[in-house]
């Protein structure tokens, strides 16, 4: 009885308590493209390694959006948004991830058809689910890197993802942070 008791113990000791060198911070840099428009943003993080395959957090988004007129449409849009939301970031194995991220997004556009010169500006919010795949590093106690390729799978006309047509747009983000207590190991 006394050997089936010791196997119920844990052998790490530390197993579920938090610990100050899982917290990280770090940056996300998107970049989206497709026919005639352009997207840059910045976003800023703070999360939590859970496990050695699974991160938390906590970020905020600045994105810049511009398209341009094409040949269904002779409206020039320029957007700029900000917002914040959640992440999870999935490590299957250390240099594969998968990324999970919904967003709340407010925009303000400026909208320009070409024919008449008239400018209109609005002021809009909208929800976004940002999911991909991507490829980096992650050390647990030290640093981390990605590079992801997401789309916006919720279909919100008025998401900074997506183009005038409701299409997505394919969103690039290189993130990289550092931890803020570094391991000793």
């Amino acid at each position: 009885m006394s050997n089936s008791l010791f196997a119920q113990q844990d052998s790490n000791p530390d197993k579920g308590k938090f610990k100050q060198e899982n917290i990280f911070i770090g940056t996300g840099l998107n970049l989206g493209f497709a026919n005639r428009s352009f997207n840059v943003g910045l976003n800023p993080e703070i999360g939590y390694s859970i496990t050695k395959w699974l991160d938390a957090g906590v970020s905020l988004n600045f994105n810049y959006l511009s398209q341009n007129t094409s040949d269904y449409s002779n409206t020039k849009y320029e957007n700029f948004s900000y917002g914040g939301g959640s992440f999870l970031r999935i490590w299957p194995v250390n240099f594969f991830n998968i990324q999970i991220q919904p967003e709340y997004n407010w925009i303000n556009s400026t909208q320009k058809t070409l024919n008449s010169s008239n400018t209109y500006k609005y002021n809009y919010q909208a929800g976004s689910l940002l999911v991909g795949i991507g490829y980096g590093s992650h050390f647990i106690g030290n640093r981390y890197s990605y590079v992801t390729l997401m789309i916006d799978v919720l279909q919100n006309a008025n998401s900074p993802y997506r183009d005038q047509f409701n299409d997505p747009i394919p969103v690039f983000r290189a993130g990289f942070g550092m931890y803020l207590k570094p391991s000793r190991k």
